[in-house]
């Protein structure tokens, strides 16, 4: 397997940072990316939170003009596709990209199938990578969302009432036990092609007949789950890092004010709402998984019990992980990137009432909230006002924003004609590419970056 470098500067040896005062970032970083989504805002911000310490970063993308490989500070764009290769040939391409790098590097993913990969098949990387060891067949079942729910069962965890349908009178037989509305989810959600949305609220059996029918023509299947009235402060989520020596820090708590799709799906306004007990019981959790690495739980309160439900454990970085942006610069990334290193792993204070926003799809969420008879015009404007750290603008690093704006405005202008599919990534296939990044080579960058 052949490697093109179009550059000997974006593929040498680790250059000086200039914040050896600091934390040592004389070790580069690869993000590996599976999922072929290139307006995934999460490697982003994990791009921005290790090249502002002045980490090189190597990062995977599938598409040539896909917004985070722009960044200032991605020291190398590596373009391919893993996610359409069988793991040996994942493994060859990654011992080639190590050969380019000249170094041991610290390996991070940005998705479940990222994650999953390594845990299983990552063995004979390791004298390559640094990358979080849990165990290997943790991140798949947590990452899976109806063994996630028998996990819980086990465990004596409060998740909602879950069912995996063999066939459409299973399916049925769920939906008038639960009654509507009810959750479906993809049930191995890496394994989509795309055509589908990971999760979606199911208003009649009308809906359910047709999500049905997609399930069977995709690979990821279908799960039903019980739909949870949702409220004020009643969605959550849990970001933590837990290292080689078990403990987890940072560990930290926040509220979903908004979502995209509304009340079913990712984060597009969310704050920092510590949370003691909660925060108590998912470090609970994690330490009786025995999970090591970056994860991202969401739960919701339920108010006919008065419990924590928990929806959804993702074994890595949450898309929204720069939240969580403690007083000196730390957040999950920065703290496996310190973890790997054999770095002491440092923060300073909360920063609670912090808020995040996504640029692309808040404004899209509001309409919806707005037509739920649940958000005013003025009080979106007033919260948007306060966003402490956005998904794409940084002052810093404009050339992702303004890509993302391109195409997002593209994908406008041409869904009608996408019949909701999501579109072609473009990757190279089955050799990873490196080309240059717009990282500058020497010189020093501040260990916290802006927000």
């Amino acid at each position: 397997m052949t490697l093109t470098v179009a550059s000997s500067q974006a593929a040498g040896q680790a250059r000086p940072t200039g914040n050896e005062g600091g934390p040592r970032a004389r070790t580069p970083a690869v993000l590996l990316k599976f999922d072929p989504n290139v307006m995934h805002h999460g490697g982003l911000g994990a791009i921005r939170s290790l090249g502002r310490m002045g980490v090189a970063v190597y990062a995977v993308q599938e598409a040539a003009l896909a917004p985070a490989a722009y960044s200032r500070y991605v020291r190398a764009r590596v373009r391919w596709r893993p996610a359409d290769l069988p793991a040996d040939e994942v493994i060859a391409g990654l011992a080639r990209l190590s050969e380019r790098i000249g170094r041991q590097a610290v390996l991070i993913p940005t998705d479940d199938a990222g994650a999953i990969f390594l845990a299983e098949d990552g063995g004979p990387l390791r004298d390559r990578f640094l990358f979080a060891d849990p165990p290997p067949a943790l991140p798949r079942q947590l990452a899976a969302k109806y063994s996630l729910h028998q996990l819980c069962a086990e465990l004596g965890v409060p998740s909602p009432e879950a069912a995996l349908p063999s066939s459409w009178p299973e399916a049925s037989a769920f939906a008038s036990a639960c009654g509507f509305p009810l959750i479906s989810k993809l049930a191995s959600p890496w394994r989509s092609s795309g055509k589908q949305r990971s999760t979606a609220i199911i208003g009649d059996r009308a809906e359910l007949h047709a999500a049905w029918r997609a399930a069977q023509e995709s690979a990821a299947g279908l799960m039903l789950q019980e739909f949870i009235p949702a409220g004020a402060d009643a969605d959550w989520f849990f970001h933590a890092y837990c290292g080689a020596d078990a403990m987890c820090r940072p560990a930290c708590t926040g509220i979903k004010d908004r979502s995209y799709p509304a009340h079913a799906g990712l984060t597009s306004f969310g704050r920092w709402a510590p949370n003691g007990p909660l925060r108590a019981d998912m470090m609970g959790l994690l330490a009786r998984l025995g999970y090591r690495g970056i994860a991202d739980l969401d739960l919701r309160l339920d108010a006919r019990d008065g419990q924590y439900k928990l929806l959804d454990f993702n074994p890595r970085l949450g898309a929204q992980f720069r939240l969580f942006t403690d007083e000196a610069g730390l957040d999950v990334v920065r703290a496996a990137y310190l973890d790997l290193t054999g770095q002491a792993v440092t923060g300073g204070g909360a920063r609670a009432g912090r808020t995040f926003a996504v640029e692309n799809y808040d404004p899209l969420s509001a309409v919806s909230y707005w037509r739920r008879g649940e958000l005013r015009p003025r009080a979106w404007l007033a919260s948007m006002r306060e966003v402490d750290e956005a998904a794409w603008f940084a002052r810093d690093d404009l050339v992702p924003f303004g890509l993302m704006c391109v195409r997002m405005g593209w994908r406008m202008a041409t869904r009608p004609l996408a019949r909701g599919h999501r579109p072609a990534a473009g990757g190279s296939g089955t050799q990873p590419e490196v080309r240059p990044g717009r990282a500058r080579p020497t010189g020093q960058r501040s260990a916290g970056g802006p927000g």
